[in-house]
């Protein structure tokens, strides 16, 4: 086992969590508030449904995920070409993110995001996402609507765990020639992909990485554009 692999067995023990959880109650802006699940949340749908009923809707060919773990969703997807990227278990690339992207010259119809759970490096995987996509392709990523302060914790706290990926949904939100959405599914899927966005957020927010937990807890409908299953279906299928 490499040193990479020890560390992170040892960020995600029982005991190591246990310590950082008590460290966000204690130092940082600890906060019980718990969103409510919304109605239209569909709790059958998962990341391999939808990601194969868009190969199958869009007729893609080429596809890519970053963090495969334990190959949950890779081994699943049917596809002509496929490239799986995780620095520690999974997928065809035995690699950062940023180390693939820097040597790759590939194009894909279909990238799925569900590496390091943190806004930095979702911001960079995006980015790098969104250089190495076809015209028409789509960028879709994992554990977007986070529902508890625990959920969404820079540094992990628990085992289940969201991460920050949220706070570059909000940011990707006001781009100007980006649509970007999340699907009430599966943790929240974010989406993602180029045309003029017709609904970008308006807000004074500047510094993305710092928003507070309770800012998005009240804003959460608005920062992340949530929609149904059937929806988020159908924007897909108009682009």
């Amino acid at each position: 086992m490499n040193i990479s692999n020890k560390i992170y067995r040892l960020k995600t023990s029982r005991n190591y969590l246990k310590i950082i959880k008590l460290y966000h109650k204690t130092f940082k802006k600890f906060s019980e508030k718990k969103i409510d699940t919304p109605n239209f949340y569909n709790n059958k749908i998962f990341r391999y449904d939808i990601v194969q009923e868009i190969i199958k809707l869009k007729n893609y060919k080429n596809y890519l995920e970053i963090g495969c773990d334990q190959n949950e969703l890779f081994s699943k997807v049917k596809i002509k070409n496929k490239i799986g990227v995780d620095p520690h278990n999974g997928g065809t690339h035995r690699m950062t993110s940023d180390e693939f992207f820097k040597n790759n010259h590939k194009k894909f119809d279909l990238v799925f995001i569900d590496g390091l759970h943190t806004y930095e490096q979702v911001k960079k995987d995006i980015i790098n996402s969104l250089n190495s996509l076809n015209e028409k392709g789509i960028i879709l990523l994992h554990d977007c609507f986070p529902q508890t302060y625990l959920d969404q914790a820079i540094p992990r706290g628990q085992r289940k765990w969201n991460g920050d990926v949220w706070k570059a949904i909000v940011e990707f939100r006001c781009k100007q020639q980006l649509s970007t959405y999340v699907g009430a599914f599966d943790n929240g899927i974010g989406l993602i992909f180029k045309r003029k966005n017709e609904e970008k957020l308006i807000t004074e927010i500047i510094d993305f990485k710092n928003i507070s937990y309770d800012q998005y807890y009240n804003n959460y409908k608005e920062f992340l554009n949530l929609v149904s299953y059937e929806q988020f279906l159908k924007i897909i299928n108009e682009f």
